[in-house]
């Protein structure tokens, strides 16, 4: 089922007129290049790390919610791509794109190609079997790891991205900027 989800997303996704993959014409595994008209476009960047953590805190919210129901419990996979698709399909929407653009340091965002966002649905999936591998304490570790590296690197994170998309605050914007 949430290989099928999967395929319904890649059938979504073109009906949105987004790119199959990056208009630069080739496909490349890492882009590292934040501020590009690359980034998103291709199987694994920077943000990447924050698919993880959704399947993650997928993971968790299923787990907490679900583990004393186990016929339930096998929807927990399905449900989780469901919703990481959703996003898929609104961060691809021109009212998060445009959202992007005005308040976080994603300046020229033209959102994500059908590669990338179907790819950042596998990062989630990865997240999501890791966190039903790994011990609680490592998958938290794990986390806060993820964060303060992209922190690092780029100067954004989930934290700060989903901060300043919901609520934005001009210091950080700023900040981010000076990276």
């Amino acid at each position: 089922i949430a290989a099928l989800c999967v395929a319904a997303f890649g059938l979504i996704l073109p009906a949105m007129q987004r790119p199959p993959l990056c208009p630069c014409g080739t496909i490349k595994f890492w882009h590292g290049v934040v501020e590009s008209s690359e980034n998103s476009q291709h199987i694994a960047d920077w943000y990447s790390f924050s698919h993880v953590i959704h399947g993650f805190l997928f993971y968790g919210a299923a787990h907490c919610l679900l583990s004393s129901r186990p016929a339930l419990a096998r929807w927990a996979l399905p449900l989780a791509v469901l919703i990481e698709g959703g996003w898929e399909v609104l961060e691809n929407s021109p009212i998060i794109i445009n959202r992007y653009r005005e308040v976080t340091m994603a300046f020229g965002y033209s959102g994500d190609s059908i590669l990338n966002s179907l790819c950042d649905i596998g990062w989630m999936i990865a997240g999501f079997f890791a966190a039903s591998r790994l011990p609680v304490k490592v998958t938290i570790a794990t986390a806060i790891a993820f964060e303060l590296f992209t922190l690092a690197m780029i100067r954004d994170n989930l934290t700060l991205n989903v901060l300043m998309l919901v609520w934005p605050v001009e210091a950080i914007k700023t900040w981010q900027g000076l990276g």
